[in-house]
């Protein structure tokens, strides 16, 4: 049976909530952290609001792959939370299965809150699968400690973009 949580991480960024939901939600910003280490990300489309999309390319390092991916934006209250669908996708923004995965759930929903804590912010992200087959499901389950650990990585660019801003 699976318990069908998804991933929760948490961890406490020493900058104020406003600049840590700016950098979410602004192209600019966004592209100069997000992602793999090492990744570059392209921003062809960002519109922060309900209904909204973002869309991107990231590469990585030796330009050899690239994989396109897209959020569809639910939920929007500036400057404490963000709900989002996200997927891969083509360069049209058409979703498609993962690249490395084919039980790959096609939607991943993900809830940000962000809590101001003394001119800190503490971040919350949540995730997990869409309207998943059991298939799926499994196959986020079997990946979590790596997805998690991928985020590990991302948030300690966002880290150190956020020290930069500053």
């Amino acid at each position: 049976m699976s318990t069908r949580q998804g991933l929760l991480l948490k961890r406490e960024f020493d900058a104020p909530r406003e600049l840590v939901y700016k950098v979410w939600t602004e192209p600019k910003h966004f592209g100069s952290w997000w992602g793999p280490q090492g990744f570059t990300l392209e921003v062809t489309r960002m519109d922060v609001r309900p209904g909204g999309t973002f869309l991107g390319c990231q590469k990585s390092p030796d330009g050899q792959h690239a994989m396109w991916g897209k959020f569809v934006y639910q939920e929007v209250q500036e400057p404490e939370k963000l709900v989002w669908v996200q997927s891969f996708s083509d360069e049209q923004g058409n979703v498609i299965r993962a690249p490395f995965n084919p039980n790959w759930p096609l939607e991943i929903l993900n809830i940000l809150t962000l809590e101001e804590s003394g001119g800190k912010t503490i971040l919350t992200l949540q995730g997990g699968p869409l309207n998943a087959s059991d298939e799926e499901q499994a196959a986020f389950d079997a990946m979590s400690p790596m997805v998690a650990q991928g985020f590990e990585g991302t948030f300690e660019q966002l880290a150190h973009y956020l020290a930069s801003q500053q």
